[in-house]
This record gives C-alpha cells, sequence and structure tokens, in this order.
C-alpha cells in the first residue's frame, strides 16, 4: 500500500483510503508495519486540529450496546457531528480477522454518510488490541472524524486495555444482574467514568431505576471520595430515551478533565501504548525466531509426554531466543 497516496486520501475523508489505511495498520506482515509506521508518523506530524471525543463502550454480552451505539451515533451524526465506530472483536480462529456481528446490527448507522464502522480483530493477543485499536482511532480522527466510539466485546481483560486508552469509558449494564456486591465483584465499576443501565423501557423502567439507585450505593463503597463521582443514568437503546442524557454525562467527564487533564490523561495513554507496542513486538519476534523454531516441536513432545514441566520448557525456549 502507497503510505503517501493514503494520507491525501485520509486527509480528504476518502472512505475508501480510511478502510485502506485501518487495514495496513492492523497488519502484522513486516512490510506493512514499516509502512504503517510512516504513514501514523505523517499524521502525527499533522496532527495540530481538534482532538476526537474516543469513548470506549462496554458491557455484558446482551446488554444492547449495538442498539445503543446506533441511537447515539444517528443522534451525534444528526447534530453534524462524524462518527466513526471500532468494535473490538475476538480475532477468527481461522483467518485471524474480525467476525462481523457489530456492522450487521447498526443496519441504518452504517448507512450513514457520516459514520464510519469498522470491526477492529483484537489480534489474538492484548497487545493486538492496543496496536490496532489505537492507531485505528488516530487514522479516524486525522479523517475528520470528531467523536471515535470502541464497543468491547464483553466484560474481561480487554476492557482494561480498551479503558486506557480513550477519553471515558462507558460501562453499560441492565437491571437484575444481581445486588450491589455483585456489581463490585465484577471489577468494571472501578474503570467506569459514567454508567447507564440499558433497557430502561415499557415495564422495567421502574427496575431499571432501583438498579441505578444499588449501583450509586455500589459505587460510593468501591470509590469513596475519588475526584470524580461516576454518575449513574438509565436510558433505552431500543426507543431511544435519555440517550441524549447519556452523551451529556461523557461530555461533563470531559470538562472536568479540562484541557491540561485530558493531555496528560492522553500522554500517559501513550506511554502505556509503547510499552503495549514493545511487548507485542517481542511476541512477534519469538514466535518467528529461528531458534525457537529448532527446538519448539522438541519441547512440545517433552511437554505433551510429561518428561518436562511447563516452567523448564518455557526456559528452554528462552533460552533459544536468547541464543
Amino acid at each position: 500500500m502507497d503510505a503517501a497516496g493514503l494520507l491525501e486520501g485520509i486527509r480528504e475523508g476518502r472512505r475508501a483510503q480510511v478502510a485502506r489505511a485501518i487495514t495496513l495498520v492492523e497488519s502484522t506482515a513486516p512490510r506493512h508495519r514499516v509502512a504503517a509506521r510512516e504513514l501514523l508518523t505523517e499524521l502525527a506530524a499533522a496532527g495540530d486540529g481538534p482532538q476526537a471525543v474516543r469513548v470506549g463502550i462496554s458491557g455484558v454480552p446482551g446488554v444492547g450496546k449495538s442498539t445503543f451505539i446506533e441511537a447515539l451515533g444517528s443522534r451525534l451524526t444528526a447534530e453534524g457531528h462524524k462518527v466513526g465506530v471500532l468494535a473490538v472483536d475476538p480475532s477468527s480462529v481461522r483467518t485471524g480477522g474480525s467476525v462481523l456481528g457489530d456492522k450487521t446490527r447498526m443496519a441504518q448507522l452504517s448507512a450513514d454518510p457520516n459514520a464510519f464502522i469498522r470491526p477492529s480483530p483484537s489480534a489474538g493477543t492484548l497487545g493486538g488490541v492496543a496496536r490496532a485499536t489505537t492507531q485505528a482511532m488516530s487514522v479516524l480522527e486525522a479523517a475528520g472524524y470528531d467523536v471515535v466510539l470502541v464497543e468491547t466485546v464483553g466484560v474481561g481483560q480487554s476492557e482494561v486495555t480498551v479503558a486506557g486508552m480513550v477519553d471515558t469509558f462507558l460501562f453499560l449494564t441492565l437491571a437484575r444482574t444481581g445486588d450491589q456486591l455483585q456489581g463490585i465483584k465484577k471489577g468494571i465499576l472501578e474503570l467506569a467514568d459514567v454508567i447507564a443501565v440499558n433497557k430502561a423501557d415499557g415495564d422495567r423502567e421502574q427496575e431499571a431505576r432501583a438498579a441505578a439507585r444499588e449501583l450509586a450505593g455500589a459505587l460510593r463503597l468501591v470509590r469513596g471520595h475519588a475526584e470524580w463521582a461516576a454518575p449513574v443514568v438509565t436510558c433505552s437503546g431500543l426507543t431511544g430515551t435519555r440517550v441524549d442524557e447519556v452523551w451529556d454525562q461523557v461530555l461533563a467527564h470531559r470538562d472536568h478533565l479540562g484541557t491540561d487533564g485530558l493531555a496528560r490523561k492522553r500522554a500517559a495513554q501513550q506511554l502505556d501504548f509503547t510499552w503495549a507496542l514493545v511487548r507485542d513486538e517481542l511476541d512477534q519476534r519469538l514466535r518467528h525466531n529461528a531458534g525457537v523454531r529448532a527446538v519448539q516441536d522438541e519441547v512440545r513432545a517433552a511437554v505433551l509426554d510429561g518428561e518436562l514441566t511447563a516452567p523448564l520448557a518455557a526456559d528452554r525456549i528462552l533460552a533459544a531466543y536468547d541464543g
């Protein structure tokens, strides 16, 4: 791929070029990594425009993340925003690519000319999540998308990774998912900047309000006297009810950070991203190292036969890499 040609297309906001650029930065091929580094360096050098609002959105499977994002994204595009959506998918074990379920569930938003939806594969590692998603956000931001929504697959370790690369982390939950102690056990409450109880419509609205009160109580136990008290609101992605209130809370959190706070947060995220890239690169080098390849079959057979314990096998592999 021609990095110079992609750069021009990105700056002009051409969707095909944006899609190809994201494919380039997600690629693990060595020749693509060189081109991607050149492209991202050029984008960073010209990055003197307004920064996009980066929001991570998480929640248990079935909470209605895709429906909520479609409702929120449609409202934002109607107000004149350009919205980019990155859905962090688990990679296919066969092809290494993303499952396209999230895009097909956002049919209305997918057809919106001011929205861009892209599944972002996890590449099998948390480092893959950090590298692919962070760099894809940079491409969307350079293409003029002023709101970037990062949807995660569920509640797990990848959510911690995504929370460390966005400005505001929004956690969607439901009523009837356990008491407030169960909410604390999920651990996600420690990361969330805004919490929304979704599907608060019809007969479930009162239950949603009660769940919001319980979560607010749980937050007081978890957070104590934290500088930012994460608000708990109710909404319905299906009907669009109070979705705008959720967005207002996201903007309130951004205002709370302020220009200096946001700059410090993004700088710290860049440092974390640096080490994520180092770990990702070391993983790739380990997998393709000639010394490791020479001993991996022998080590594998010894572990399967019970002749070698896992710690000793790991030492053998690392010794082969060091050698």
